[in-house]
């Protein structure tokens, strides 16, 4: 494993990290009766082997249902192997002032509490707002907690372009979490020049944008021809140097500079240590890079999940899709 540095937090990170939330909640479409969410004891063996791998950097978050109880119980005795970063859900949007800092006391308190450890290495805002960040009232309250000694850095997992080009002018965030991939590159215009330039940690969600960058591509429904005709062209780019589009994804990813970390998110040991092994490869070459970058989706609400067409048929994620 190789390790960059999380921007100005000075943690070493590993460029493979781990996403928990199908650790504790059922994630994604299941199959037949299949269960989504592992038993205990294959979550503990799937964490314990993450360390063993390399992995040094976990995500968790108030929100992924019994995510942190399973990695509290599963790495109380490995807690000094590991940077432990979790996420504060934005309150109701009536909730402010004191009520605010209520909130977001009461939820560290409670993610101690879960993951068995006195202080986190990274605190986020949970899939934080515009608004919020112009407020400014969750990461003045989390700073707080910084200087209790109960968090070391904050940070926010962010949405679009403008929420995180704000918090990168704000000056206060440690670090940023963004969905970034090979297919959707928006990032690169602005966002990871500023990171970098200010000197923010980056880490990296929807790798795979849900599983779209792997074969399943070629089940995605009509309203996402655009989407499904881009991954068609990155496929056939392979050629020779990518044995699948996964690889191609996680690999371009990690080519960029600001990137600190890509989050996979899985339950599977054998797709853990499949993107392990992506990172282990050599870069990519440049005439590929400069190939992935001719590829293009102009309509923007192809690369964003959220607005996918709620019945997607027999359409299954892949691995690398994680919760924000």
């Amino acid at each position: 494993m190789r390790y960059r540095r999380l921007g100005r937090t000075g943690l070493m990170v590993s460029e493979i990290s781990l996403g928990t939330v199908e650790l504790g909640m059922d994630y994604g479409i299941p199959v037949g009766t299949e269960h989504l969410r592992p038993s205990e004891a294959d979550a503990a063996r799937l964490l314990n082997r993450a360390l063993d791998l390399g992995i040094n950097f976990i995500d968790t978050a108030r929100a992924y249902g019994a995510s942190e109880e399973v990695i509290g119980r599963a790495l109380k005795t490995r807690r000094r192997e590991y940077f432990l970063c979790s996420k504060v859900a934005l309150p109701p949007a009536d909730v402010r002032g004191q009520a605010l800092v209520q909130h977001v006391r009461a939820s560290i308190a409670e993610s101690l509490r879960a993951l068995q450890t006195d202080y986190l290495d990274v605190l986020k805002i949970h899939s934080t707002t515009v608004e919020e960040i112009r407020r400014g009232e969750m990461i003045a309250a989390m700073l707080d907690a910084v200087q209790a000694g109960y968090v070391r850095f904050v940070g926010a997992s962010t949405y679009g372009e403008e929420a995180p080009l704000l918090a990168l002018a704000d000056g206060r965030y440690d670090c940023l979490q963004i969905a970034y991939s090979a297919v959707d590159r928006r990032p690169e215009a602005r966002i990871l020049p500023l990171a970098r330039q200010k000197d923010v940690g980056i880490v990296v969600r929807s790798v795979l944008l849900r599983g779209a960058l792997s074969h399943r591509y070629a089940l995605l429904p009509a309203p996402l021809e655009e989407l499904k005709t881009a991954i068609a062209k990155l496929d056939a780019l392979r050629g020779s140097e990518v044995a699948s589009l996964p690889e191609l994804s996680y690999r371009y990813v990690l080519a960029h500079e600001a990137v600190s970390t890509a989050l996979v998110g899985t339950a599977r040991l054998s797709e853990l240590e499949e993107v392990v092994g992506f990172a282990m490869r050599p870069p990519l070459s440049a005439d590929l890079v400069a190939a992935i970058r001719q590829v293009v989706v102009e309509d923007d609400a192809q690369l964003n999940p959220g607005k996918w067409p709620a019945d997607m048929g027999v359409w299954r994620p892949a691995t690398g899709a994680t919760g924000t």
